[in-house]
């Protein structure tokens, strides 16, 4: 058994030009699903609840902040529609976060040279 370490060596900060352009582009993957997944509340809304565009869009993005709905629906397939929509803002939140906020904790991470698996320790529970 061999005790010397084949340790990787670790990759250098990004500079803060690169870090701004990651961060840029993630923001504005971010603003183009959250235009989408409002435009596709608003037409879901317009559509099976009959709402005017102005209050199904005023619908969909209380919906997607989750603030709650506004309008009172009364089809059931109205109902049906906010249920997975509701379902959808919820994941859709979680994502928009996790775009947006990824690479400022991935610099975070790397900034303080924080490993979440030491290399060393990968095979230390073989026998």
């Amino acid at each position: 058994m061999s005790t010397t370490s084949t340790r990787r060596p670790r990759k250098p900060i990004p500079t803060h030009r690169q870090f701004v352009r990651h961060l840029v582009r993630n923001v504005t993957i971010a603003v183009v699903f959250v235009a989408a997944s409002l435009t596709l509340g608003a037409v879901g809304y317009h559509a099976l609840a009959g709402l005017g565009w102005l209050d199904a869009y005023l619908n969909a993005s209380m919906i997607l902040t989750g603030m709650g709905p506004v309008a009172v629906l009364t089809t059931p397939g109205a109902k049906r529609f906010a249920i997975a929509y509701s379902l959808y803002s919820a994941l859709a939140f979680l994502t928009v976060a996790a775009v947006i906020f990824g690479p400022m904790v991935g610099r975070l991470l790397h900034r303080l040279h924080l490993d979440l698996i030491d290399p060393d320790d990968a095979g230390s529970d073989r026998d």
